[in-house]
């Protein structure tokens, strides 16, 4: 055979194999070198808007970036271990992981509250800020992993309304005696002006409310609380949200199965987690002026605390948190560590922004 017809057939028996190398591609994927499947138990109803639909939305981003190979499980409250219990649950290994936010234990480590909201405390700039970049996240680690638990910060909400009443609120002296729901530090700053704080998980609200088990109530933004229907059972709304400006939400994994997971897992979960911060915060944003509108048609008194109001409050919680640091070196090294960010973040924050 003549070189030249020898080359031509040779490339011509090469040409379909290559042709067919990208459609191969195409169809076959590498499958993942392991599959991790974990049960996470939520202290939120999944179809809570933000507040719970953070916590579903993260297991199918981490599934997402993971190519499947990281298999989180959402479970709603109750299903594998009552709210107030899921730290517990965690700590111990008999669930993997669990969605809340760290406020929800104080009872058990109360320097924890500061990394859930904390009254006259930061917006989410600020706040993030000092947990990534002004020592939060090391205090923060330290803590958890004293109780075998791994704390990624996964989820971040905008200002709350600062309670539904059925009686109008115009002075400090108006809060005592009245039971109220209330959440974290918060309630220790209305326990300080004479009310009587009660913590429910968002399930019991409506009904305690409704039946007059409690006088008053706080949740969460404009839009959760009127998913909740408290517009039906309380006719005065307030506003600012003294009490929590801002707001982290937490994934919590046992340590021991947080340690087992390879630096590329354990950074696809983190990286997962930064985008549901992002998530959270403009989907929070953008409902607000929406709901705020149908709660005002829907006949609810918007109010707006006056400066005499938040002065006492803001004096209230001073005497806290000065009680808390005197009380728990534990929570004093955390609120060391932001008051002293703070007050050196003031500069910029007086400077840098605009004023309205």
């Amino acid at each position: 055979m003549r070189p030249a017809l020898a080359a031509a057939l040779s490339l011509a028996l090469m040409l379909p194999a290559c042709g067919k190398a990208p459609e191969t591609a195409k169809t076959e994927e590498a499958a993942p070198a392991r599959q991790i499947s974990w049960r996470m138990s939520s202290t939120y109803p999944s179809t809570l808007l933000i507040l719970g639909t953070m916590g579903k939305r993260i297991t199918s981003e981490v599934a997402a970036v993971s190519g499947g190979a990281i298999d989180i499980r959402f479970f709603e409250p109750g299903v594998l271990a009552p709210p107030f219990e899921t730290f517990d649950a965690v700590s111990y290994g008999a669930i993997e992981a669990g969605w809340s936010t760290s406020g929800y234990w104080a009872g058990k480590v109360p320097a924890l509250q500061l990394f859930s909201s904390v009254p006259f405390g930061p917006s989410a700039p600020e706040y993030l800020a000092w947990f990534d970049y002004g020592g939060g996240r090391p205090l923060f680690e330290k803590i958890y992993h004293q109780h075998n638990i791994h704390g990624i910060i996964c989820g971040m909400s905008p200002p709350e309304a600062s309670g539904w009443f059925k009686d109008e609120i115009r002075t400090l002296d108006d809060f005592k005696g009245k039971k109220i729901r209330f959440f974290g530090l918060g309630g220790k700053v209305l326990e300080e002006v004479g009310a009587s704080p009660q913590l429910l998980a968002g399930g019991e609200i409506y009904q305690a409310l409704e039946l007059g088990t409690i006088d008053g109530t706080e949740y969460s933004v404009p839009a959760v609380d009127e998913k909740m229907g408290l517009q039906e059972i309380a006719q005065h709304y307030y506003f600012p949200g003294w009490h929590q400006q801002s707001t982290f939400f937490e994934l919590i994994i046992n340590l021991d199965t947080w340690n087992s997971l390879t630096k590329t897992e354990q950074t696809q979960i983190e990286a997962a987690c930064s985008a549901n911060i992002r998530y959270g915060l403009s989907e929070g944003e953008a409902l607000q002026a929406a709901a705020l509108k149908r709660i005002a048609d829907a006949g609810v008194t918007l109010h707006t605390w006056s400066p005499e109001v938040l002065a006492g409050l803001k004096a209230a919680w001073e005497k806290v948190a000065a009680d808390m640091v005197a009380n728990d070196p534990e929570f004093a090294e955390v609120w060391a560590s932001m008051t002293s960010f703070r007050a050196a973040y003031k500069e910029w924050a007086d400077r840098g922004y605009l004023k309205d």
